[in-house]
C-alpha cells in the first residue's frame, strides 16, 4: 500500500499499487501537457520575435538593396547608353563605307552594262542583217524554184502543143522511163520496171514496178498509168475518169499500189500540191505530177522496206499453210483413191462371189446331170447284163440258128480262141 497526501487539504490517503500507478500517471500526464503547452507558448513567442527581427532586417536590406540597385541600374544604363552610342556610331560608319562601296560597284556595273548593251546592239544589228540576208536568199531561192516550175510548166505546155494527142501520152511515158533509168543502177539495182504488155483481160496499165528481197519475197509492187492531153482538146478529161480502170488493172496484175502520173487538170490546186492520196476512193492509190514520179516510188519503197520483216514472216506462214494444204490435198487424194480402189475391189469381189455362186449352181446342174447319166449308165449296164443269147433269139429263129451253129463250132474247136 502507498500513502498519498493531498496537497490542498493535507489529508493522507492509502492506495494500492494499481491505484497509485494510475494517480501517478495522471499527475505526470497533466504536468507533461502543461510543460508542453508552456514550451509551445515560449516557442511561439520566440518565433514571433524572430519574425519581427527578420522583418526588420529584411526591411533594412530592402532599403539598402533599393539604393544599391538604383545606383547599379543608373550606372548600367549610363554604360549601356555609351556602348549603344559607340555601336551606333560604328554601324553608321560601316553602313556609310558599305554604301560607298556599293555605289562604286554600281557605277562599275553600270559601265559594264553599258558596254554589254553596246555589244548586244552590235550583235542584234549583225543578226538583223544576217536574217535579212537569209530572208533575201530564201526569197531568191523560192523565186528561182518558182521560176523553174513556171519554166517546166511552159515547157510541158509548149511540148504538148508541138505534138499530137497520142505523142503527148507517149512522151510522158518516155519521160518517166528515162527518169527511172537514170537512177536504176544506183537506187533500184534489184527492181523490175517495165511496160505492162499483158492485155488479156481487155485493159492494161503503162508500167509496173516490182522489187523483191534476196530470198525472192516481193515486198513492193506498183501499177503506173500516165495521162496527158493537149491544151486544145475540146473535151477535157479529169483524173477521176481513170481511177476505176487503174484500180482494175492493179487488182488484175496483183499489184499492191496504183499511181496515176498525170498532167491533167493543170489548174487544180489539189493535184498541183504534189502527191495526192486518193485511197478514200480506191485502196492504195495516189495521183502525182511527173516531177514526183521518182519520189513516190522512193516513198512507197522505203515504207515497204520497213514492213519487209513482217512480209517475210507472212510468206513463211503462207508457205507453211501451202505445205499443210498440199499434205491435206495428198491425204484427200489418197483417201479418194483408196475409196475408189476399195469400191472397185468390193465390186470385183461381189462379182466373183456371184460368178462363184453361178459356177456352183452350174456345177450343181452338171453334177445332177452326171448323176443322172450315171444312173442311166447303171440302168443300161443292168440291161446289158440281163441281155442273153436266149433273150436275143427269142422269137427270132434265124438268129437262134446262127448262134447255135456258132456255139457248136466253139465247142468243136475250143483252142481256136487261144
Amino acid at each position: 500500500m502507498q500513502e498519498i497526501k493531498c496537497p490542498n487539504c493535507g489529508e493522507v490517503f492509502q492506495v494500492d499499487e494499481s491505484g497509485y500507478a494510475q494517480i501517478l500517471s495522471q499527475v505526470r500526464d497533466k504536468e507533461f501537457d502543461k510543460e508542453i503547452r508552456q514550451r509551445e507558448k515560449l516557442i511561439e513567442s520566440q518565433k514571433e520575435l524572430e519574425i519581427e527581427k527578420l522583418k526588420a532586417q529584411l526591411k533594412a536590406l530592402e532599403e539598402a538593396a533599393d539604393k544599391d540597385v538604383k545606383l547599379a541600374v543608373t550606372e548600367a544604363l549610363s554604360k549601356q547608353k555609351q556602348e549603344a552610342q559607340q555601336e551606333l556610331n560604328r554601324q553608321q560608319h560601316e553602313a556609310q563605307e558599305a554604301l560607298n562601296k556599293q555605289e562604286r560597284k554600281s557605277i562599275e556595273e553600270l559601265a559594264d552594262k553599258d558596254i554589254e548593251i553596246a555589244k548586244l546592239k552590235g550583235q542584234l544589228e549583225s543578226k538583223d542583217n544576217e536574217s535579212k540576208l537569209k530572208s533575201q536568199a530564201l526569197k531568191e531561192q523560192y523565186e528561182d524554184k518558182l521560176k523553174l516550175k513556171d519554166e517546166q510548166i511552159e515547157y510541158y505546155r509548149d511540148f504538148k502543143a508541138r505534138q499530137s494527142t497520142k505523142m503527148v501520152g507517149e512522151s510522158l511515158e518516155q519521160h518517166c522511163d528515162i527518169e527511172f533509168n537514170k537512177l536504176r543502177a544506183t537506187a533500184f539495182p534489184n527492181a523490175y520496171f517495165g511496160k505492162d504488155n499483158d492485155a488479156r483481160t481487155g485493159s492494161k496499165g503503162d508500167f509496173i514496178f516490182r522489187e523483191a528481197d534476196a530470198s525472192g519475197t516481193e515486198f513492193i509492187s506498183i501499177m503506173f498509168e500516165m495521162k496527158n492531153q493537149m491544151d486544145e482538146t475540146a473535151t477535157k478529161k479529169k483524173n477521176e475518169d481513170f481511177l476505176k480502170e487503174l484500180d482494175k488493172d492493179r487488182r488484175e496484175k496483183n499489184c499492191e499500189y496504183a499511181v496515176l502520173v498525170s498532167l491533167l487538170e493543170t489548174d487544180n490546186e489539189l493535184y498541183n500540191t504534189g502527191i495526192v492520196d486518193v485511197s478514200y476512193r480506191y485502196p492504195k492509190m495516189y495521183v502525182v505530177r511527173p516531177q514526183f514520179f521518182i519520189p513516190i516510188i522512193t516513198l512507197l519503197r522505203n515504207a515497204a522496206l520497213n514492213s519487209l520483216e513482217y512480209k517475210q514472216e507472212l510468206e513463211t506462214i503462207r508457205n507453211q499453210n501451202i505445205d499443210i494444204s498440199n499434205f491435206e490435198e495428198k491425204i484427200n487424194v489418197f483417201k479418194d483413191g483408196f475409196s475408189r480402189n476399195f469400191r472397185l475391189a468390193s465390186e470385183k469381189f461381189n462379182n466373183a462371189i456371184d460368178e462363184i455362186d453361178k459356177s456352183i449352181s452350174h456345177l450343181q446342174k452338171i453334177k445332177e446331170a452326171l448323176l443322172s447319166s450315171e444312173n442311166n449308165l447303171r440302168l443300161a449296164n443292168n440291161k446289158a447284163e440281163d441281155l442273153t443269147i436266149k433273150k436275143l433269139t427269142r422269137g427270132n429263129p434265124t438268129m437262134k440258128e446262127l448262134f447255135d451253129k456258132q456255139k457248136k463250132l466253139e465247142e468243136k474247136n475250143p483252142d481256136s480262141e487261144n
